[in-house]
């Protein structure tokens, strides 16, 4: 092995089968470090050409043909080409509308009169604060309770935590398959086991892995899952979210926000609500063309890639980040908080310090991106095709420097 880290580094990227594709990213030849992948993706630079044609030919040329001739039916073929690179999913059983937030209030709202009779929803202490808030106000709503699981902060959910909090009461469990803070990799198969076990629905949030982690939503009998477009799908600043929801449970749920798109003929214009047959039901209103322009492009680079050579980047870059730390920020006190077992770690690494908020406000001064979690964490994004060897090496040593100052 080389002697330092960024020889290290230099031997990695040139080992690197997917090293080429880091170029295909705007931005990505500029010395900025960018630590967050996982918050928001660096646009490809076919993306730019491509908004440009839509407005000037197909917006511009087409007008409202566009509607008949393409646009009503892209929430559900980008939707099928999301299930299919990356989550594992069937056709039939995903379509892209509205926000994560929305689409994880229609979910659980559906989810909940889906078990009549069940009173709790069963969610965990470190879960993203929208899906707990989402919870919360469907809770309140449906006269239910919000049932605890109270985890480390730098893990998740176990199978035996589950187990102990599921019952005949519980409707729904609520659970992110990469925890937001940690990114503790959740075992997807064997808690949606438990929760059927039990007689619940499960609604996994999918936007830290979804584009990073391999996923296999049919195969491990997933009832729902939501996930957003603008981190590792590369959709840009308010890309619209996707919803998964399984064949067998498709119209048997009635999600809450009835809007002319979700209607079984749209242009009838009709006095009743009738909902859509298929994974349609859970559109509302207008298809947010336009923010599902930037995402294809990546789409077609996952697939062209694969999801398993995109992992395996994924794993290296982050277990590079772990050596790195190890070696330049532990002998200053920094400790990595995110799970050091690959098979239980997502795309992204805390390092926790109590000056943190200080290092990431000084390394943003200095082109280094990371963010900041609570409590003293700062969090690398690794987006595993435009993030370099390089640059982490370069990005770390920046780190050691700012929190060294402060030690």
């Amino acid at each position: 092995m080389s002697t330092t880290p960024s020889t290290r580094a230099a031997d990695l990227d040139a080992a690197d089968p997917l090293a080429p594709h880091r170029d295909l990213f705007v931005g990505a030849e500029t010395p900025l470090v960018y630590f967050d992948g996982n918050s928001l993706g660096r646009p490809l630079r076919s993306t730019g050409p491509r908004i440009a044609a839509f407005v000037e030919e197909t917006w511009g040329g087409r007008l409202i043909r566009g509607w008949d001739e393409q646009w009503l039916d892209l929430p559900r073929r980008v939707g099928d080409d999301i299930g299919r690179i990356c989550l594992g999913a069937a056709p039939g059983q995903t379509i892209v509308g509205d926000s994560t937030t929305v689409l994880l209030y229609k979910a659980m709202r559906a989810a909940v009169a889906a078990r009549p009779g069940r009173t709790e929803i069963v969610l965990d202490t470190d879960n993203f604060p929208t899906d707990r808030y989402v919870a919360a106000a469907v809770a309140e709503e449906c006269g239910l309770t919000l049932r605890w699981i109270e985890v480390d902060l730098e893990t998740g959910v176990h199978p035996e935590q589950l187990t102990d909090a599921v019952g005949p009461a519980t409707a729904l469990v609520v659970l992110s398959h990469v925890a937001y803070r940690s990114a503790w990799l959740a075992d997807g198969p064997a808690l949606t086991a438990i929760a059927h076990d039990a007689g619940a629905l499960v609604l996994w949030d999918l936007s830290h892995s979804g584009g990073s982690v391999e996923l296999a939503l049919d195969a491990w009998d997933v009832d729902l899952a939501v996930g957003c477009t603008y981190k590792y799908l590369n959709g840009g600043p308010g890309a619209p979210a996707y919803v998964y929801v399984a064949a067998r449970l498709i119209d048997d749920l009635q999600q809450p926000i009835r809007g002319w798109i979700g209607h079984a003929e749209p242009f009838l214009m009709g006095p009743d609500f009738a909902p859509a047959p298929g994974i349609r039901r859970m559109l509302s209103g207008t298809p947010p063309v336009l923010g599902m322009l930037a995402m294809q492009d990546m789409l077609g680079l996952l697939e062209q890639v694969g999801m398993a050579a995109v992992r395996a980047k994924s794993v290296a870059l982050t277990g590079f980040a772990i050596e790195l730390a190890d070696e330049l920020l532990a002998p200053h006190g920094v400790r990595v908080a995110s799970p050091r077992e690959s098979a239980r770690r997502g795309g992204h690494v805390t390092l926790q310090h109590p000056a943190m908020r200080e290092v990431v406000a000084a390394l943003w001064e200095r082109d280094v991106i990371p963010d900041y979690r609570d409590p003293g964490g700062l969090r690398l994004g690794l987006s595993p095709l435009s993030t370099s060897f390089a640059e982490v090496e370069t990005g770390m040593v920046r780190v050691a420097e700012e929190v060294a100052r402060r030690a």
